[in-house]
């Protein structure tokens, strides 16, 4: 019987066009990974795409090769095939135009008559053949690149790819290890096995940002021996960790400190229960001339630099396209807790590690409100 190397060797090795996918935009982790199984699975001449629903790139990311490669939509995934037969009545012309979201065809033939009859349709087998899943407990957690295709899913083989103990593990091989740190660390274990000689400069950078991004810069209590020796190696093969740093924790602009300063100070702490919670009126975003893209890594750092909180949550102020106030959150748990499922009456999407939601015709306060004692109530 195949172990899981085996199995994931055989099934790349069978396969043409591979999605790789992940469902947190703001995911280093798995972004970085992704970047480096893109690199691995096109140098073995495979046609590769990456997806993640909403994917904003990252500006502190910018210093990974193929960043540009994400997509935040899945595309061209069949073909509608029509067919005509053309065997007693040659086609003259062909044109074609749209008008009210109808595309109509006109075929003219050279003599004779087109009928109905002489017109068949089908849809081309799906573009994909195999799916990588990264760092995604659940399949719904993919939001509308799962729900939107769901026969995609369940028709196509995946290999899912994950250290987290909620996942459900839904694929047809899942690689799969709770003592892991981060998906970096077990794609630069399939690599090894796999990919040796393509562990490049570029690559080695993207698994050791991961792994770095992950841990904290190595500072949470996962950290294993074969964490740091997997960084050692990475290092060795030419991971620019003074770039990764430099990236990652040293190009913080002034607005973003002063907004992360704001937060900070308001911050209350539900210690019993291993809780903490924050928030940010509109008029905070305006006086630290900052917004919602500053919030990006604000979350990461308290729980990485607070061991006794367990679930942190985030409130803060935002306009919506019509202009409406809403009050948006974030909530995080770093204990296996199902963010989702504690957020459920408020239709919440992301992960069950961290779920958002927006809410409407409430304000900032009675939002903190509703939401504390919801979620206070969860935990007891």
């Amino acid at each position: 019987m195949l172990n899981e190397i085996q199995q994931i060797k055989q099934e790349i090795e069978n396969c043409k066009h591979v999605l790789v996918v992940f469902n947190n935009h703001e995911n280093t982790d798995a972004t970085a990974s992704a970047l480096a199984l893109f690199s691995f699975l096109e140098k073995n001449n495979k046609s590769v795409d990456i997806s993640c629903p909403n994917f904003i790139p990252s500006k502190n990311l910018g210093f990974l090769s193929n960043l540009k490669k994400v997509k935040s939509e899945l595309e061209h995934l069949q073909k509608l095939i029509i067919k005509v037969d053309v065997s007693h009545a040659k086609i003259e012309s062909l044109s074609y135009d749209i008008k009210d979201n109808w595309l109509s065809i006109y075929l003219t033939p050279k003599n004779g008559l087109l009928t109905k009859d002489e017109l068949r349709t089908a849809q081309s087998a799906y573009k994909y053949d195999l799916i990588i899943t990264l760092g995604t407990s659940e399949l719904e957690s993919l939001g509308p690149a799962f729900l939107n295709n769901t026969d995609l899913f369940y028709r196509t083989n995946i290999i899912n790819i994950d250290y987290h103990a909620n996942n459900e593990r839904y694929g047809q091989i899942n690689f799969i290890d709770l003592n892991a740190t981060s998906v970096s660390e077990l794609v630069y274990r399939l690599s090894k096995q796999l990919w040796e000689t393509h562990l490049e400069e570029n690559n080695a950078t993207a698994l050791l940002t991961g792994m770095i991004a992950a841990t904290h810069s190595f500072k949470t209590t996962n950290v294993t021996p074969l964490t740091l020796q997997a960084a050692s190696e990475l290092i060795n093969h030419g991971a620019n960790r003074e770039k990764i740093i430099q990236n990652l924790y040293r190009t913080r602009s002034l607005s973003t400190l002063k907004l992360w300063g704001t937060a900070l100070s308001k911050l209350k702490i539900e210690s019993n229960k291993h809780f903490a919670w924050t928030t940010i009126t509109k008029e905070e975003f305006i006086n630290c001339n900052s917004s919602e893209d500053d919030l990006r890594d604000i979350i990461s750092e308290l729980i990485g630099n607070s061991p006794e909180i367990d679930m942190i949550l985030m409130l803060y102020e935002k306009e919506n396209v019509s202009g409406q106030k809403t009050i948006n959150g974030i909530l995080h748990s770093k204990k296996g807790q199902d963010t989702r499922l504690i957020l459920k009456p408020h239709n919440p999407s992301g992960s069950n590690e961290q779920s958002k939601i927006v809410m409407e015709n409430i304000s900032l306060l009675d939002a903190e409100k509703t939401l504390t004692e919801e979620i206070k109530k969860s935990l007891n």
